[in-house]
């Protein structure tokens, strides 16, 4: 058998045998500082524009380990909320690529700041295998027949309540994968999202704390549902962020972040091993960045 039939069975196999998948947890960045990535109701939640990056790679330097870039940018005015998500993924020879733009309508329900939050999100998926990493023929048929498919239309749907202190989310990310079951073969892909938190306020004034316990439970196509859990304490008249969360698949996410004045945001986040692969290597980092133009 030809080098790169072996590597296109290595891929298939990959997309179907949850012991040797490495990206079940998603981006720390959508559990508090950037619910934007996985539901389309926050685009442009609390006015203004905000542009968000994340990156994460795997702390080992292993070749063709998994690899995910984000960016979001999102507006808000009036009652109304725009977004565009641009997310590149790769893993070994494969690359995916998904560019999606948002609408949001956001209902106060009271002068205490409650609200209920709807949108939607429209766009393409691609993917693809790089040639110039292949260790054999590019010109295999294989590879041209993976590579021909068509780029397809994709989106998300997501509905939220926020309030000052609690805060109930849900969203369907991945539509076409979810409705169109038998023409798009995905493995590893987020199939539904839910989650509910509450903010404690601990203190107030320069030495202002607060504490958000949140438990979040998710699908992913292949595999079993997941469930999170964990807390995210902002102290520093809220500009530190120390954030922690355990997943089912027996990981662990810890974090660090400041955010300047609310205007400038910086963490990190380093996520164990899924029990599965811990043996094999360590865990990945995850970087996010965020400068809010509007204040």
């Amino acid at each position: 058998m030809k080098i790169i039939t072996k590597l296109l069975l290595l891929i298939a196999v990959s997309a179907i045998s949850p012991s040797i998948k490495a990206q079940l947890n998603p981006l720390a960045a959508q559990y508090y500082t950037n619910q934007y990535l996985i539901n389309p109701a926050f685009a442009g939640s609390g006015q203004g524009l905000k542009l968000n990056g994340a990156y994460r790679k795997l702390w080992d330097n292993v070749d063709g380990a998994p690899l995910v870039q984000s960016l979001t940018a999102d507006y808000g005015f009036a009652k109304l909320g725009i977004g565009l998500t641009v997310n590149n993924e790769s893993e070994g020879l494969q690359r995916q690529t998904r560019v999606v733009g948002s609408y949001a309508y956001h209902l106060k329900l009271s002068e205490d700041n409650d609200q209920l939050h709807f949108g939607v999100s429209l766009g393409f998926m691609n993917q693809r295998l790089e040639n110039a990493n292949i260790n054999g023929n590019p010109n295999d048929p294989m590879v041209g027949q993976y590579n021909d498919r068509k780029t397809y239309l994709d989106g998300d749907f997501g509905i939220a309540y926020t309030s000052d202190k609690l805060s109930l989310e849900a969203a369907v990310p991945n539509l076409k994968s979810v409705l169109k079951k038998d023409v798009i073969k995905l493995a590893d892909v987020a199939t539904f999202y839910t989650a509910v938190s509450y903010k404690i306020g601990i203190s107030e004034g320069l030495e202002g704390m607060d504490l958000e316990p949140k438990v979040a439970y998710r699908g992913v196509k292949g595999f079993d549902n997941i469930w999170d859990a964990g807390a995210q304490m902002t102290i520093a008249s809220r500009q530190v962020l120390l954030f922690a969360m355990y997943h089912s698949t027996g990981s662990t996410t810890f974090g660090l972040g400041m955010d300047y004045k609310k205007k400038y945001l910086i963490s990190g986040a380093y996520t164990t091993q899924t029990s599965a692969l811990s043996s094999y290597t360590n865990g990945s980092f995850e970087l996010n960045l965020r400068v809010n133009l509007t204040r």
